[in-house]
């Protein structure tokens, strides 16, 4: 209950501030371009591009949501105030990490006009396309669960934004790199991609390990923001 408290107050400062206006426009100007570009050169209705390029986009639009998260209140002064309520650290971290994978599933509502723009124009197979929607919600949580780590380690929102991009940029493209590292890595490495993981679920295919993956990047995230949070103390 603590900790919804605390979901809620983040989730209320993001909409009375330009933050999440200005965030969602963005997101829906990079992604409408991706899905409208093909439409009206190609004459071509799809939503292939979309999940493909939605891993590179939610690598920046993500930790540009929850770069002032801790920072902010590091900067201002009021974690301080926050740690004297009857909150735990836990509930704090629980809470902001729960208002940022809102808003991160909050940007995924005006694209479903998408997929119901093709379901007019011609035959939709919606399997897929939940799938895809369902791995944008873990994906949006794991990357939230990053930015909010790297807000925790700085009370700069631009150190903030950078470190978390820089991480959820690089679990995205680390699959895609794979030639640089020695043939013993790879096997490593290429699960460590986040962006096969998504695409995996976005084809429809429902396996353990996909979900197991993003679940683990989430914990190791918030974990790493209780010890990063501890460190201050």
């Amino acid at each position: 209950m603590r900790a919804f408290t605390v979901f809620a107050k983040e989730l209320r400062d993001y909409f009375i501030s330009p933050i999440a206006y200005i965030v969602i426009s963005i997101f829906l100007l990079v992604t409408g371009w991706f899905f409208f570009t093909p439409f009206f050169l190609f004459n071509q209705a799809s939503l292939r591009d979309f999940f493909a390029l939605l891993p590179i986009v939610f690598s920046f639009i993500v930790p540009a949501v929850t770069m002032r998260l801790f920072s902010e209140e590091f900067n201002m002064g009021s974690y301080e105030i926050l740690e004297t309520l009857p909150v735990t650290t836990r509930d704090i971290i629980i809470g902001k990490f729960l208002a940022a994978a809102a808003l991160a599933a909050a940007l995924l509502v005006p694209t479903l006009a998408y997929p119901l723009i093709v379901s007019l124009l011609g035959d939709l197979d919606w399997g897929p396309i939940a799938g895809g929607y369902l791995g944008a919600l873990f994906l949006g949580a794991a990357y939230g669960a990053i930015g909010l780590f790297a807000s925790s380690l700085t009370k700069n929102q631009i150190i903030a934004f950078i470190v978390g991009a820089v991480l959820c940029f690089a679990l995205t493209l680390i699959d895609k790199m794979l030639f640089f590292f020695p043939p013993q890595a790879v096997s490593v490495l290429s699960y460590l991609g986040a962006d096969a993981h998504f695409q995996n679920i976005s084809r429809g295919i429902i396996d353990s390990r996909d979900f197991l993956y993003f679940l683990s990047i989430i914990f190791l995230g918030l974990y790493g923001t209780s010890l990063a949070l501890e460190n201050r103390k």
